[in-house]
Formats: structure tokens, C-alpha cells, sequence
């Protein structure tokens, strides 16, 4: 069984609903009802932005994620997290990285080992090259009497898009595979690296799509978003020149099939908008902030 819960579903810039961060959970046996009775066997966060640690503490009080709280403690348990995947740079999708390094390595334990937590971070090598030397060694490059490595605080993963086999990671029976999104370019399209999700159920032949940061690229992703059971994608609700993101004028243009199965996420804080309405309700609707949509039910 999947789920998929957005630690928040706003823009870079919103502060209403946190930054657009992911956190998906799998449990080998499934359960009914609106609360889990059990932790799940194995966690995914997708992205962990500026606000990412204040929208998991926020979290963590909600009724079925009790897992996500220390023993005895009221701050954010991070060993909860298993996974981190990294779809690009920008702060919205990694600041919250050097406190969830900081606190795994000085704060907690790993159960087994008796030694610092180690999350497994999960992206393409120019990514976790770049994350490193430009994002988060400033802040984790040294401990007492020595510096420090990207290594020292992670379990890492290093994927190839286009190498057989390194172009994606399981989790249980399920797939997640990578795609380049048109999120920013430098000189031509795709040269700045950024990634989408497509989730596979490999022994249903079921999948969901989930967009990441991207600008309106239906052409290169059509095939994967008509063939997902449900999917979500990134919208900005404004038009605006060279924008990095899809506009929800573009996202209007998308076949009334797929409309009917999209979520739409990362918007700014003006979703309320009456005026907006009309064109949203062409859509499923709003991805929600820290509302647990379950993906897959069985094993």
C-alpha cells in the first residue's frame, strides 16, 4: 500500500501552505479507514524545502503520524525518514536538508547501530555533486576537529538517467522512475537538471504521475499522464513571460480526460481567488496541504 502526503503544496514564495514537499509512505500490508493502525515499513520524502521543517512539525500533530514524533520529545523525528529524494536546487526543495543532517547526526540514533541517523538521499550524481558544493557545505562541511563530507551525514544514492537499472529506485513493488523536466534552461532545454516521478505499481501495471517543477511540457510527458491512474502537477496561477512554471492557462489545454485526474500543486497563495474557481474546477481540484491521498490500496 502507497500513500502520498504534501508537507505543503504552495509556491517557492507562499506562506500560507508551506513549501511543495512530498512525504510517501508504504506499508506491506494495506489497512482501511482514515488512520493507519501501524508506522509504515518505509518512507520517501520528495524535496525538503525552506518551511519543510516547520510543515512536518505541524504534521506530526495530525491524527495517523504519530511516527513522525521522538520518543518523549515534542521536536521533528527525523530518523522517521528513510528516504530523501532530491528533484533539484532550488531552496524551496532543499533547505530544509542541513537541519534534517544535523539533527540525524547530533540530536538521534540509529536503533540498530547505535551511531548517528543516516537518511538514504536519492538523486542523479550532478545533482548530489552540485547539492553539495554549492547548496549545503557552507553549513555541514565541518564537525568538531575535522571537515566534513556529504557522506558523513548520508546514506547516498547516485542515479543515471539513461544507464539501464540507474535510472530509477523500488520501494516494495513499486517503481519510481525518473524523468527531466523543463524547469529552467541555461542555454537549451533540459540542461539544468530538475526531475519528475513516475510511480509504478510493477506487479498491477498501475502508476501516478508526479510532475515536479516544471514549465508546461505535456508533449514530453503525455504518455505517462494518460496512462496514471492520477496525477499531479506543478501550476502557477498567473501568466507571466519566461516562466519556469506551468500556468493554469497552459494546464486548461490539457485534454478534459487527464484534467479529471489532476491535482494541481505548488500554487501561490491567492488559490482562493474567486475569480480563479471556474478554471480550477476544470481540474480534480487543489492538491491539499497535509491531507494523506492513498495511491496504490493493495500489496
Amino acid at each position: 500500500m502507497l500513500t502520498l502526503t504534501f508537507l505543503g503544496t504552495g509556491s517557492a514564495f507562499g506562506k500560507r501552505n508551506f513549501n511543495s514537499n512530498a512525504l510517501f509512505e508504504y506499508w506491506e500490508h494495506p489497512w482501511r479507514g482514515a488512520v493507519p493502525p501501524l508506522p509504515p515499513q518505509d518512507t520517501l520524502l520528495v524535496d525538503f524545502g525552506a518551511n519543510g521543517p516547520q510543515a512536518f512539525y505541524k504534521l506530526k500533530d495530525k491524527p495517523g503520524f504519530e511516527h513522525l514524533k521522538p520518543p518523549g520529545g515534542a521536536n521533528n523525528y527525523y530518523p522517521a525518514i528513510h528516504k530523501v529524494f532530491v528533484t533539484h536546487q532550488h531552496a524551496d526543495h532543499i533547505g530544509g536538508l542541513e537541519e534534517l543532517a544535523l539533527m540525524n547526526t547530533f540530536v538521534y540514533q540509529d536503533q540498530k547501530t547505535g551511531k548517528p541517523y543516516k537518511t538514504e538521499l536519492i538523486s542523479t550524481i550532478n545533482i548530489l555533486v552540485n547539492l553539495w558544493d554549492h547548496s549545503l557545505k557552507g553549513g555541514l562541511n565541518t564537525m568538531q576537529n575535522r571537515y566534513a563530507l556529504l557522506q558523513d551525514y548520508f546514506f547516498i544514492r547516485a542515479l543515471s538517467p539513461g544507464k539501464p537499472g540507474k535510472s530509477h529506485f523500488d520501494i516494495g513493488p513499486y517503481r519510481y522512475e525518473i524523468f527531466a523536466t523543463d524547469h529552467v534552461q541555461i542555454e537549451r532545454k533540459y540542461d539544468w537538471p530538475s526531475y519528475g516521478l513516475y510511480v509504478k505499481h510493477t506487479k498491477l501495471n498501475r502508476a501516478v504521475f508526479y510532475s515536479g517543477d516544471t514549465r508546461f511540457d505535456y508533449a514530453s510527458y503525455a504518455k505517462m499522464m494518460h496512462e496514471a491512474e492520477l496525477c499531479f502537477h506543478d501550476c502557477q496561477l498567473f501568466d507571466q513571460a519566461e516562466t519556469v512554471h506551468a500556468t493554469l492557462n497552459e494546464m486548461r489545454t490539457l485534454p478534459e480526460a487527464i484534467k479529471q485526474k489532476t491535482l494541481l500543486y505548488h500554487y501561490g497563495d491567492n488559490f482562493d481567488d474567486p475569480a480563479l474557481q471556474p478554471a480550477i474546477k476544470e481540474f480534480m481540484g487543489l492538491a491539499q496541504p497535509q491531507q494523506r491521498y492513498v495511491l496504490f490500496e493493495g500489496k
